[in-house]
C-alpha cells in the first residue's frame, strides 16, 4: 500500500466528486439512521486514532452512543474513496462520527475511550499503519466541545510523558466537513468479527 508522511495542500489534492458514496440507510447494530438529522438533543464529534474498522467498534459500545460511522475528515479532496484516502492525495485522516446523547454518556466519558484506546504520540502513524491517513485527531462540532477537547489534551499529556512516551501529535479542531466511507467499512468489525484491529493502548488511565 502506497503510504505518504507528508500533508498534501488543498491546491495539489485529488479533485474527487459531488456525489457522496453509497453507504446502508441504517446502522448495522443499533438499526439507527446513518446520516443526519439525527436524534434529537443528540451531539456529534469524530475521533481519528488509526484504521476506523477497530474504532468505531470501540464507541459503538459506550451507552449513550447512537450512531458510529467510518468517515474521512480533516482533508480537502470531496467524497474521497478509500483508495484516494490511502494515496495520501486527499489529505483525510480515518474518522469515526460519534452520535451521542449526553443526558447518558458524557464527552469527558468518551474522551476517556479515545486516549486511552491509542497511541497519540506516533504522528503520521498508528503501530504498523503508516501514513496521514492514520493520524490521530478530535474534530469538533462546536466550540464548547473544542475547549473541554483542548483540556483534554492537556491533561493528557503529563500521563504520557510519566511513562516515557513524546509529546502528543494529535489534531484537536473544529470539523471543517467529513464524508461517509464506503458501505464495507460501516461497522466492519460487527460484518466481520475475526478482521483487522490494530488499536493498542499506551497503558494510561484518564479522568471520564
Amino acid at each position: 500500500m502506497f503510504f505518504s508522511k507528508q500533508m498534501v495542500t488543498r491546491e495539489s489534492c485529488l479533485e474527487g466528486r459531488s456525489e457522496p458514496l453509497e453507504i446502508d440507510d441504517f446502522h448495522y447494530i443499533n438499526k439507527t439512521p446513518m446520516r443526519p438529522p439525527f436524534q434529537i438533543d443528540s451531539e456529534l464529534i469524530i475521533f481519528a486514532m488509526g484504521c476506523f474498522w477497530g474504532a468505531e467498534r470501540r464507541f459503538w459500545q459506550q451507552n449513550g452512543v447512537s450512531v458510529t460511522a467510518a468517515v474521512y475528515v480533516g482533508g480537502y479532496t470531496p467524497n474521497p474513496t478509500y483508495e484516494e484516502t490511502c494515496s495520501g492525495l486527499t489529505g483525510h485522516t480515518e474518522g469515526v462520527l460519534v452520535v451521542f446523547d449526553p443526558k447518558t454518556i458524557s464527552l469527558a466519558s468518551l474522551l476517556k475511550v479515545f486516549w486511552e484506546s491509542h497511541d497519540p504520540t506516533q504522528g503520521m502513524r498508528q503501530g504498523n499503519d503508516i501514513g496521514t491517513q492514520y493520524r490521530s485527531g478530535i474534530y469538533c462540532n462546536n466550540n464548547d466541545q473544542l475547549q473541554i477537547a483542548l483540556a483534554s489534551r492537556s491533561a493528557v499529556q503529563p500521563r504520557l510523558t510519566a511513562i516515557g512516551y513524546g509529546s502528543i501529535t494529535t489534531e484537536v479542531e473544529l470539523a471543517s466537513g467529513y464524508y461517509y466511507a464506503e458501505r464495507y467499512h460501516q461497522q466492519y468489525l460487527a460484518k466481520n468479527p475475526n478482521g483487522y484491529c490494530g488499536l493498542r493502548g499506551t497503558g494510561i488511565q484518564c479522568e471520564g
